[in-house]
């Protein structure tokens, strides 16, 4: 019996053994088998990273600007509507920083370039203002305050909105001199926007015309080159090299960012943490954004720029008819047909003269 017990057991171990068979030696490996294993263990990794890198991405950005405090406001059109923001803030630049950027050392923030990106299904629309736009401020509640301020019929450059009481009173004025409502703000100061720059290795750019200018610290020569991040905002601030200077530098703008939206938004950054990491902490932190904005949203903002760097969409001007005391004044007709088109999601045929 105890003979038969052994020989039980031994049998039992036999059958284990037949349950998980092995490869023989030198058989061929079972690559079906490998792979399955190695994609589990490969999607999981990715999803773990994705999920991290979601919630490291959401917890750096900087949701401060309240829209419920912007009063009076239009419609919701059939569009998502984002007011994209350059502010001229040296937060987080040293003296150093400052003189080779060429930002001077003006305590405060006023806006550098301002911009309304229209996400639709019939196209995207990216319309720069002029800081030198002649808008109308508009009675407003105060950000800091909450008090709330009656309207005096006060024309002034767009930029004095911001100025006098920040992204809230921006909202406003571009809600009420446009009528377009506003779905989302986003705002970078200059050095988060050199970081991104040189965290990408740099953006390429085809520049039709050199230039040259000693207060942007700007000096191109024409033709394709690779900017670093203090050669960029060089680029995107010079306006006194042009005789239109506030709307040739909007047009530079917009080249710009179409043209970083789309070299940063390849596989080669999305899907490498090794290239994504630094880019996203490089211009996170200085990022400022609605309350209600979502890393989804973001997303959204920055794909919509780079479809209209590909084709798919359209940039702009604000349309122009004319100057009052150095203030350029919109083409009212041509305006209320762009925000019609917008707000209606079809595809815009209005144009810009300048």
């Amino acid at each position: 019996p105890a003979g038969d017990r052994r020989l039980e057991a031994g049998e039992g171990e036999v059958v284990r053994r037949v349950a998980r068979p092995r490869e023989p030696p030198g058989a061929a490996p079972d690559w079906g088998r490998r792979i399955k294993i190695g994609s589990i263990v490969l999607v999981s990794a990715l999803l773990v990273t994705s999920i991290g890198t979601y919630f490291w991405a959401d917890s750096k950005v900087r949701r401060e600007v309240d829209l419920s405090k912007v009063i009076e406001r239009p419609k919701e059109g059939d569009c998502t509507t984002y007011l994209i923001v350059g502010s001229d803030s040296r937060e987080g630049l040293s003296d150093e920083d400052k003189k080779k950027l060429h930002t001077g050392s003006a305590e405060g923030k006023r806006t550098d370039s301002m911009m309304i990106l229209a996400a639709c299904s019939s196209g995207n629309t990216m319309v720069s203002l002029p800081r030198d736009s002649d808008v109308e401020i508009p009675s407003f509640v105060g950000s800091e305050s909450g008090k709330k301020f009656a309207a005096k019929g006060k024309h002034t450059k767009l930029n004095a909105a911001y100025a006098d009481d920040g992204p809230e009173l921006l909202v406003r004025t571009v809600e009420f001199n446009t009528g377009l409502r506003i779905d989302h703000y986003a705002e970078i100061g200059f050095a988060g926007f050199a970081n991104i720059v040189d965290a990408l290795g740099g953006v390429e750019l085809d520049i039709d015309k050199g230039f040259k200018d000693e207060k942007s610290g700007a000096d191109f020569k024409s033709g394709k080159q690779t900017l670093n991040g203090e050669q960029s905002l060089a680029y995107v601030r010079t306006r006194y090299a042009f005789a239109e200077s506030d709307l040739q530098r909007t047009k530079n703008q917009q080249k710009f960012l179409s043209a970083l939206a789309s070299q940063a938004a390849t596989p080669g950054t999305i899907l490498n943490p090794f290239a994504l990491y630094p880019t996203l902490g490089a211009g996170l932190d200085t990022l400022i954004v609605d309350k209600d904005m979502g890393l989804f949203d973001l997303g959204e903002m920055f794909f919509a720029m780079k479809g209209i760097s590909g084709g798919d969409g359209v940039s702009m001007n604000m349309p122009i008819s004319g100057e009052r005391g150095g203030n350029l004044i919109w083409d009212k007709t041509k305006v209320q047909e762009l925000v019609k088109q917008i707000q209606n999601d079809q595809k815009v045929t209005v144009t810009a003269t300048r």
